[in-house]
């Protein structure tokens, strides 16, 4: 807990620009990817939806990044787990279950595509794909039209550590690099790519030491705290604003469940580290925060939590209950018509 000399806890997101009413919708963001989420797993659980990769854990990294960006003007493309920053950038409850439910309304793929590839035109998301890592040079190319055109835009690019041992990554980041492009490179940091330990997966102390070598900034940031991840994303966006290229930010963060749903972490975690790290859950701690200022009071905090449970109740019930797509429509937008 940050304190002035006065014990008074110290207003840190005001220092950053942020009023009161951001912070608060920056933890009702949290809490609503999280209740989807969790709803996600029973419905799972259930056999009535096929696959779930979960975000928990991950939230505070992702709201605190999408809230540094403009996203009727920057673009964003994200990974599979991203479901935080989604939500941010104006997807709604209803649509991330018409997707998880694989139902014709869903607006990422008309529900061919699995759970967790968001997408949308409408919302500058790019269309994700399955094959690892592929989104990250899908952003240098985004930012680099952008530059071209002069539109000042940014492009973030979300990816797991594994991602970064990737050869796309690192193609990418040279390209970025060379041009200057304004791409913000951030990586979601959660230990484990699957069953991999980070020590098994690099030598290098921290994913954003990377950096250095294609000529740009690279910082690690604590992942469970979503103002230190807004402020260095902030300024990444300003340093890109300002023609001085890429930015590499690591996110440090812990996956507080399996990988998916398809996952059994016991294997290769034990129960006392998974215990351990729910003690830093992202949305306890930022709850703290804001019941320490007076922002949010236990009233506030189950308002919110129950408002947020009935979106993603009539979210499933909406998804649940609508049409499949059609048969004949499995080849649509495959071939050129």
């Amino acid at each position: 807990m940050n304190k002035t000399g006065n014990g008074q806890v110290k207003d840190r997101h005001q220092a950053l620009g942020l009023s009161d009413q951001q912070v608060l919708e920056m933890y009702q963001n949290m809490v609503l990817a999280r209740k989807v989420d969790e709803r996600m797993w029973l419905l799972n659980r259930a056999g009535k939806i096929p696959f779930l990769v979960s975000c928990q854990g991950h939230e505070a990294a992702q709201v605190g990044a999408a809230y540094a960006l403009e996203p009727t003007k920057d673009f964003l493309c994200p990974y599979y787990r991203d479901m935080g920053m989604v939500i941010v950038f104006g997807m709604t409850a209803k649509e991330l279950m018409l997707s998880a439910f694989a139902k014709a309304g869903d607006p990422n793929s008309g529900g061919r595509q699995m759970p967790g590839h968001f997408g949308s035109k409408r919302l500058n998301i790019l269309s994700g794909s399955s094959v690892v890592t592929s989104q990250v040079p899908h952003a240098v190319g985004i930012a680099l039209s952008g530059k071209i055109e002069r539109k000042n835009l940014i492009v973030l690019t979300a990816f797991g550590e594994g991602s970064s041992n990737q050869g796309e990554f690192h193609e990418a980041a040279n390209f970025a690099g060379v041009h200057k492009l304004p791409v913000i490179f951030f990586c979601e940091n959660n230990k484990y790519a699957i069953s991999v330990p980070l020590s098994k997966q690099v030598a290098c102390e921290s994913i954003a030491d990377r950096a250095i070598g294609y000529g740009f900034s690279g910082i690690s940031v604590d992942g469970n705290d979503p103002l230190e991840v807004y402020k260095v994303t902030k300024e990444a966006v300003d340093r890109a604003k300002r023609g001085e290229g890429p930015t590499l930010i690591e996110a440090v963060v812990y996956r507080l469940v399996p990988h998916s749903s398809d996952d059994d972490d016991r294997t290769y975690r034990s129960r006392e580290e998974v215990e351990e790290a729910r003690k830093k859950d992202p949305l306890l701690s930022f709850s703290h925060y804001l019941k320490d200022l007076g922002i949010l009071d236990e009233a506030k905090e189950k308002e919110i939590h129950d408002r947020m449970l009935m979106e993603v109740d009539e979210a499933t019930e909406y998804a649940e209950n609508a049409p499949d797509s059609a048969p004949e429509d499995a080849l649509k937008h495959v071939y050129a018509e």
